[in-house]
């Protein structure tokens, strides 16, 4: 199918071309004839019996008639054959063609011209914003140097990896694969992915995208997903199947297109017919009745939209922000409210814990089984407290058996039997006294509670601290000031530690939703969403459900986010929330080019159609009307491409 647009592409592209050498050709021979040739030669010689404009006219016309309406009447009849839609195509061949039996040849043959150049310049300048994929494509390595143990290095197709692999990355070469680094260190440049200006340092453990700039070091990199499943993979349908994807307004355009175009058709020949009721003659009414199908076709009308939508999209993937469509773009330009979820989204989703306290006194043996049991979690505090037993060099302690409580915990068995770990929902729950005087002090900060316990017997509890985003706060400002009148965060931890987190970030206690539960997030979505179009902001992995239920659902750090993908509206590829108030303010400029397109197409239609009805307007200027303004509503969506996604970190206040 690809290859079909393609070769379309490059029919449209060639016969412009020829249409506007031929056309220029046609002028010459009518100049050369009638202006240069008498002066020259003298009227005796080169007159009208000999090589005059009588020959060289006809011809020059009919080859602009064969090269300018020969594609546009396959179009209409494959468009008539296939989709069993009558086209704008078909308008200006018969308009051409009644132009042509009225004895103004000429200007069909303009018409045709502009036609065909107007049709090639569009679809050149909306291959600009189509050309996202084949960029993303380009950015993807070919070859991959695999370490391969007692062989060495080898040189291998990137195809041929397979999770587990491990990659050697030299300075200045760009990541074959998704990964983790194994061994080196070094600064990452991830603008393709993810937007950010500025490279990313990076050591062992560290997550690494396909395509993404090794800027110095050599690194080894153990494969973690293959070629087909990696980030630029997902980046390449996503931003495909958002192209494909109609917005409403584009849905409305081309419904409007196919069936007003039936209505031009039907409203030339009785406007033929009324015509000729008012004595005009024949070739008068046929002249008038062609003016008027150029002045009423809709082209404008019809590429207003797509103009608008995929020049967006495409300046929002090279700023990556990822839109499944021009419906989540338009959707998210009339969002009045915004609902954040807190871990890992207005925070930085890597807490660290901050204190300790073992009902027997043996920290390090607390930690070691509490480790043991958050091996089975991936959540930001699961990896908190495992990252903290490997710095003080404890092994986490075995056990099986796991399962979680949403919202609540883990619980599974060592080698002296049941054991659960979580927040006090779940404490409660196991009927856990945790109101111990060791435990108490814990209790009364502002920061997250772990405690663990065999049954009804607590051994122990730590706090845990997660740190605000560094562009949250001014992320949030940003949406204010573009006229954002509701911010809420909402969160399962305490009230204590969500009021602290928002006092850090500009919110409000009114603004904040704490000790939510996952069902407890989606109906306060709702509730909101009854209010007016609602955008819900979440890491895509435990928010997959308000994602869903919102208007439009955003996730951020969609880059290493398998969920977040299929649940998301748009994804957010850089953890920088600026980049959602830009987004924002991207959805809203489509918006007003959208509007601003469709009035003038819709405002310039209808003059040309007054002035052909009542005002003898001639067919040049008709058409020179039509095809410029469908021009300028084009070149007016273009305008989008230099309006890239840029994070606005202006502090607040």
């Amino acid at each position: 199918m690809e290859l079909v647009r393609d070769q379309d592409r490059l029919m449209l592209q060639l016969s412009g071309l020829a249409v506007l050498g031929l056309a220029l050709a046609t002028l010459a021979a009518f100049a050369v004839p009638q202006v240069i040739g008498p002066q020259v030669f003298g009227p005796q010689v080169f007159g009208p019996k000999l090589i005059g404009p009588q020959l060289i006219g006809p011809i020059g016309l009919g080859l602009v008639y064969l090269a300018g309406g020969l594609p546009a009447a396959a179009r209409a009849l494959r468009d008539l054959w296939r989709d069993h839609i009558l086209s704008i195509d078909l308008l200006m061949v018969v308009a051409a063609v009644a132009a042509a039996s009225v004895g103004a040849a000429l200007e069909g043959a303009v018409l045709l011209t502009l036609f065909s150049l107007a049709s090639t310049l569009e679809h050149r300048a909306m291959g600009k914003a189509r050309r996202a994929v084949e960029a993303l494509m380009a950015l993807r390595p070919d070859t991959a140097l695999r370490l391969d143990g007692a062989a060495g290095v080898t040189e291998v197709a990137v195809a041929e990896l397979v999770v587990g692999d491990v990659v050697i990355v030299r300075p200045g070469a760009r990541m074959p694969v998704d990964g983790v680094i194994a061994l080196g260190q070094g600064a990452i440049d991830e603008a393709t992915i993810t937007g950010e200006s500025m490279p990313v340092h990076k050591g062992p453990g560290a997550k690494v995208f396909e395509a993404t700039v090794n800027m110095h070091g050599v690194l080894q990199v153990t494969v973690t997903k293959a070629a087909a499943e990696s980030t630029v993979a997902r980046m390449i349908a996503l931003v495909t199947e958002a192209q494909a994807a109609k917005a409403p307004s584009e849905r409305f355009s081309a419904w409007f297109g196919q069936r007003y175009t039936v209505a031009v058709l039907l409203g030339a020949v009785l406007a033929l017919l009324g015509f000729l009721w008012f004595d005009h003659d024949l070739d008068a009414a046929l002249y008038h009745a062609a003016t008027l199908l150029v002045a009423a076709s809709p082209c404008a009308v019809v590429i207003s939209v797509p103009a608008a939508i995929l020049s967006a999209l495409s300046a929002a993937a090279h700023g990556g922000v990822l839109f499944k469509g021009g419906a989540a773009l338009e959707t998210l330009a009339a969002v009045q409210s915004f609902a954040f979820d807190k871990t890992g989204t207005l925070t930085t989703g890597r807490p660290e814990v901050t204190e300790i306290v073992a009902e027997s006194g043996d920290e390090a043996g607390f930690l070691a089984l509490l480790a043991g049991l958050e091996a089975h979690s991936e959540h930001p505090i699961a990896d908190a407290i495992r990252r903290a037993a490997l710095a003080r060099g404890l092994a986490p302690t075995p056990t099986h058996g796991v399962s979680a409580i949403p919202a609540e915990g883990l619980i599974g068995q060592d080698a002296l039997g049941p054991l659960w770990a979580g927040n006090p929902r779940l404490a409660a729950r196991m009927g856990a006294d945790i109101d111990t005087p060791a435990l108490r002090a814990l209790a009364s900060g502002a920061e997250t509670l772990v405690f663990m316990g065999r049954a009804d017997r607590l051994i122990g509890g730590l706090t845990v601290a997660d740190l605000p985003r560094a562009t949250a706060a001014a992320g949030i400002a940003a949406l204010r000031r573009a006229g954002i009148g509701r911010i809420v965060m909402l969160t399962g931890d305490r009230r204590p530690v969500a009021l602290h987190i928002a006092a850090e970030l500009g919110l409000g206690p009114d603004e904040v939703q704490a000790d939510l539960l996952p069902e407890g997030k989606v109906r306060l979505v709702a509730e909101m969403a009854a209010a007016g179009r609602v955008a819900f902001v979440g890491d895509g992995v435990n928010d997959a459900a308000a994602l869903a239920r919102a208007d439009v659902g955003i996730a951020m750090g969609a880059a290493g986010s398998e969920v977040a993908l299929q649940a998301a509206d748009v994804a957010l590829l850089s953890e920088d929330m600026g980049r959602l108030a830009a987004a924002h303010r991207l959805a809203r400029h489509t918006a007003r080019i959208i509007k601003q397109n469709l009035i003038f197409a819709i405002g310039m239609m209808a003059v040309l159609v007054v002035g052909g009805l009542f005002f003898a307007l001639p067919l040049p200027l008709a058409v020179i009307g039509h095809e410029g303004g469908t021009l300028l509503v084009v070149l007016n969506g273009l305008r989008l491409l230099s309006d890239p996604i840029r994070a606005d970190r202006r502090q607040p206040g």
